[in-house]
């Protein structure tokens, strides 16, 4: 058996393949090597006592993950996987833009990829391996337009006084706000980032709020001009969007793209749904490749060049369809 695990910094979803088909999904806390030691990242894998039944029969791992675009980050994300699945033979791990890129490209065509989750970032797919124009320094110097970033915002507001009063009040009442339990979270508590998206539930549940609205609307208007533009063909091809910030503000992100004469993508909550079709479609590439050196290999036993010609004809109509 194999996981295809698609991570973020809040939550992870493993979905379990056999040879033949897709068995189940599961879920356990997002598993971020940037921010998680090996030790924590095991914990957080073992605590789904589902996943802990499968750690002998699971073979392969498919890992797409927030945090793993550097090598240090992929061998610490290995290390954890190989120590609770210790019968896998192989094991990859890439960064979670390849997931998204996978899920909403469908058949592989050029597209600019956003994740805006609990972080973000923007790429260019160009139909085989991703370009970024921006690295991406985390969620204190960027994530950019994300959980993070709107729940920064909010605090900000909240500290410098600008907030409408009927907004302030209702996010009293929604949070402790207290600054020394701000500060805990911050500095004292695993997951800082998490903890600074936790507030994205108040923007989705109050985004008519004319405030909040002008909020939504600049932070991703300042995320078009300065990720979606570093691409030269950014106005030739489709923009996608995959998590949590861009699936419930899509209406506004669709908005702003618009006015920006930008071609609107898919927008997907999860890769879940994309990534298993690009699995089904992958597998059946596969199987396509094989019939197709089988029906050259018979064409080759044909002598006359009309009789190569049919069966060349006939390849290639199996092959479109």
């Amino acid at each position: 058996m194999k996981f295809v695990v698609d991570s973020g910094s809040t939550k992870a979803d493993w979905l379990l393949f056999n040879k033949k088909q897709y068995l189940n999904v599961y879920n356990t806390l997002g598993l971020n090597p940037e921010v998680l030691s090996t030790h924590v990242l095991v914990e957080r894998i073992l605590a789904n006592e589902e996943i802990q039944n499968l750690r002998t029969s699971v073979l392969e791992i498919y890992f797409y993950g927030s945090g793993c675009s550097t090598a240090h980050s992929k061998i610490i994300m290995k290390d954890a996987l190989q120590e609770v699945f210790k019968n896998a033979t192989f094991i990859e791990i890439l960064e979670d833009t390849y997931a998204a890129a996978y899920a909403t490209c469908q058949d592989l065509k050029p597209g600019i990829v956003c994740i805006n989750g609990t972080g973000s970032n923007c790429s260019f797919f160009d139909g085989s391996k991703l370009h970024q124009a921006v690295n991406s320094l985390g969620y204190l110097a960027m994530d950019d337009c994300s959980g993070v970033d709107f729940g920064r915002k909010l605090i900000r507001a909240y500290y410098f006084n600008t907030m409408p009063t009927d907004i302030k009040i209702s996010f009293e009442k929604a949070y402790n706000l207290d600054a020394s339990f701000i500060k805990k979270n911050f500095y004292k508590e695993p997951n800082p980032n998490a903890y600074l998206a936790s507030f994205l539930p108040f923007l989705i549940a109050n985004k008519k709020h004319p405030y909040l609205q002008e909020m939504i609307k600049e932070t991703f208007k300042f995320f078009i001009d300065n990720y979606i533009k570093q691409y030269v063909n950014f106005k030739e091809i489709p923009v996608h969007f995959i998590g949590s910030t861009a699936f419930l503000l899509k209406d506004e992100f669709i908005e702003v793209l618009n006015e920006n004469q930008l071609q609107v993508g898919v927008f997907y909550q999860k890769p879940l749904d994309g990534l298993m079709e690009y699995q089904k479609k992958k597998k059946k590439g596969i199987l396509i490749k094989d019939s197709f050196f089988t029906m050259i290999r018979f064409v080759l036993k044909f002598k006359t060049r009309s009789n190569c010609e049919v069966w060349t004809e006939r390849i290639m109509i199996i092959i479109i369809d």
